[in-house]
Formats: C-alpha cells, sequence, structure tokens
C-alpha cells in the first residue's frame, strides 16, 4: 500500500492512499499576491472524498468545485453541509458529522470523527510561535466578544491588496461560524494519520489517540478544553505531540495564506522552536517540514 501527502497550502492537504483520494480541507485557490501552490480547484480531476475540519471560508472553499467536478463526497457538520447545498451540491454527496461516527472509505480504510475545537479568533494575541500569551481567561461569551476584545482585522496600505481581498472574499463561500470544528483520523492497514485543521483540541479526546502521523494546525491563539492557551503556540504543538505520540508530525495553516495579513511560518528559521519544543518534551516525534506539491511518502 502507498500513501501520500500533498501539502496544497493552509491548511488543506491531498492524502492519496493506493487509488483512494481524500483532500483534507479544501482551500486552494486563494489571493493573487499568496503564493501558487502549483494546482488550482477547477483542475482537481480525482477525488473520493473531501474532509471539512469547519465551515470558514479558509477551509471549505473549494470544496464546492472538487464535489462538483468529481463527485466526491463531503464529509463535515451540518453548517458545512448547508453551505454546500447552498453552492449546489446534492444532499447525497454529503456525509453530516458532530464527531463520534466511523465511516468506511474503502474496503482497507475508514475515518473516524472526532469533535475538535477552533483556535481563540476573538482574543487579540499574537501568533508569533514561540511568543508566550498570556490572560483572557475564563471569559463567559458575551465578554470575549465584546468589542474591546474582537481581535482587530489586518489592514493593508496598498489599494490593489485591498480590492484583491475584498473580490477574494466576495468569491469564496463559507460561513461565519465554525460549525463545530472537526478532528479525523484516517485508518490503513499500514498505520493511522490525525489530521485537525485549527489550533484547539479537547484533551481529554485527543490523550486516548496514538496515530503514526499526526497533522496538526499551527496558527493563531490555541484552543485548549476551552480556555486560550496560557502560553506559546509552540509549546501547543509541543503538547498536542505529548498527547498523540506520532512518529511523525506535520504542521498546517503556517504558511503565507492571505497576504498581508499573515506572515510565513514555514521556513526553517520560523521552525526552528518548534523542533527545539519537540526535542524537549517528546524527542521521539520527528517534525516533517514539506513544501506544496512534494509528494511525501507516509508510514513506509
Amino acid at each position: 500500500m502507498t500513501v501520500t501527502l500533498d501539502w496544497l497550502g493552509c491548511a488543506t492537504f491531498r492524502l492519496t492512499v493506493d487509488d483512494l483520494v481524500i483532500f483534507l480541507d479544501a482551500y486552494i485557490d486563494r489571493v493573487p499576491s499568496a503564493p501558487p501552490v502549483g494546482i488550482a480547484a477547477a483542475e482537481v480531476d480525482r477525488a473520493d472524498y473531501v474532509f471539512i475540519g469547519h465551515s470558514h471560508f479558509d477551509h471549505i472553499a473549494g470544496a464546492e468545485i472538487i464535489a462538483a467536478n468529481t463527485g466526491a463526497k463531503v464529509i463535515g457538520s451540518n453548517e458545512t453541509a448547508r453551505v454546500l447545498i447552498e453552492s449546489g451540491i446534492p444532499n447525497d454527496q454529503l456525509l453530516r458529522a458532530q464527531g463520534g461516527e466511523h465511516f468506511r472509505l474503502s474496503d482497507d480504510v475508514t475515518v473516524r470523527v472526532y469533535p475538535s475545537l477552533h483556535s481563540c479568533i476573538w482574543s487579540t494575541a499574537s501568533s508569533i510561535p514561540k511568543e508566550v500569551v498570556l490572560g483572557d481567561y475564563g471569559l463567559t461569551e458575551d465578554q470575549r466578544w465584546s468589542s474591546p476584545r474582537v481581535r482587530p482585522q489586518p489592514s493593508s496600505d496598498d489599494p490593489q491588496e485591498v480590492r484583491e481581498m475584498a473580490e477574494h472574499l466576495n468569491s469564496c463561500i463559507g460561513s461565519s461560524d465554525t460549525g463545530g470544528a472537526l478532528a479525523y483520523v484516517i485508518e490503513t492497514p499500514q498505520g493511522s494519520i490525525f489530521y485537525h485543521d485549527t489550533s484547539g483540541c479537547w484533551t481529554r479526546v485527543i490523550s486516548d489517540l496514538r496515530p503514526d502521523v499526526a497533522i496538526v494546525a499551527m496558527a493563531g491563539r490555541p484552543n485548549i478544553d476551552g480556555e486560550p492557551i496560557q502560553g506559546s503556540l509552540t509549546q501547543f504543538v509541543g503538547r498536542m505531540a505529548s498527547m498523540l505520540r506520532p512518529k511523525q508530525m506535520y504542521l498546517g495553516h503556517h504558511d503565507d495564506w492571505m497576504p498581508p495579513s499573515t506572515r510565513d511560518m514555514s521556513s526553517e528559521e520560523a521552525l526552528a522552536p518548534v523542533r527545539d519544543e519537540l526535542a524537549r518534551v517528546e524527542p521521539r516525534v520527528s517534525l516533517v517540514s514539506v513544501g506544496y506539491m512534494e509528494g511525501t511518502r507516509l508510514l513506509e
């Protein structure tokens, strides 16, 4: 059995298990100023499944194109299903999940769905990987979303970038609601692969999983058991490694996917603190750095 992984930017990956093609999120078509990933959603001619981690545009957009062109079934939340139905995808291509489901994908491959959490987008904290951030703990939802605490939207002085972003957002499907973040564990005869697309987790769920490979999101203020991490993004990745204990770890959501609002955290220099943290807390975990569309072999 051959298992390969292609990173397609942001938190989107293409997982191929022999002839089975699974998209993990679908956000491939980005703003023109973002680095190209080497393929457009309309160019995808093979897909059996699309797993959507949550319903924000930078995760679900493109799923409607891939599903329409390939007939792929989409697994996601009720909100994901609603967005895709409004985009013309028939109901029989949609498999709704909220965590606890077990789907058969082929004779040899299944996926288990788990409840997850979105990063704390209401927090004004920095997303620099090694910067420790404290506070915002124990707040109720009305306190979290009161105007002084809402994260300011990054702006640009370049009119072209402002126009590009406005046009891009208008062209993307998506929801202002997460729909309930989900995590996935794909099970194959060669081993298992964990995937989530936003920096959050329920620790009592994650601690019971033992995947061979983990794809972990690294963006924003991590959310642990419903509260913002009292620490750094780097420490969040280390904590995920300590709970999951995979042989290999890959990162997602850490490239410059929406300039000028985002920064590239995929360079070796940017990943150095992550490697140091893994060496300290879980030295058995190997952090693998990949570029776009490299067809990395897994589970060998």
